[in-house]
């Protein structure tokens, strides 16, 4: 097989196994990297490398297998626009937490929410009880979303920082 054409087809499927890998393990929490995911990324990188270009360490090598994941990953949100249903397949949807005060203590543990993690969330928006909160969700890239009812508050999203592994007493 032509050295090139390799390097494509390799880039194609680390491009897919990661893509499935991040979807499967449910990584909503992407965009508030901790010190942990950081490294991992880094390995990850490292691990797949070779994968991607074998034995061809050259310059061209390196950026032919870039440019495919650049043209896979563009292309792909091209079709995600324009199909509902394999946006549906690779996004995630917003998960609701609080309505009306009332917590959702399966969704929470579902998601590894801790009390922690809510309550600095409600207080980054200046309400202190959880019944004082009309709305709070989850939203697909891992921020946590408050809306109080009250106008003079103001409405913002928390950057969730990391799941912990105790859900943790939520009253």
């Amino acid at each position: 097989m032509n050295e090139y054409l390799d390097i494509v087809l390799r880039s194609l499927a680390v491009y897919a196994f990661m893509l499935t890998a991040i979807r499967l393990t449910g990584k909503k929490e992407l965009s508030q990297l901790n010190t942990t995911d950081v490294v991992l990324i880094l390995l990850i990188s490292n691990a797949v490398q070779n994968a991607m270009v074998g034995t061809n360490t050259s310059l061209l090598g390196g950026l032919l297998a870039a440019a495919v994941l650049f043209s896979l990953n563009y292309m792909l949100k091209k079709v995600m626009f324009r199909n509902k249903m394999i946006r549906d397949l690779l996004t995630e949807k917003p998960e609701i937490l609080i309505h009306n005060g009332n917590l959702d203590f399966a969704m929470l543990s579902k998601l590894g929410i801790t009390n922690e993690e809510l309550r600095e969330a409600i207080r980054e928006h200046g309400i202190e009880k959880y019944k004082d909160v009309k709305l709070a969700i989850m939203e697909a890239d891992g921020n946590i979303s408050i809306i109080s009812g009250d106008d003079k508050l103001k409405h913002t999203q928390y950057k969730r920082k990391r799941h912990h592994k105790t859900l943790g007493d939520l009253n």
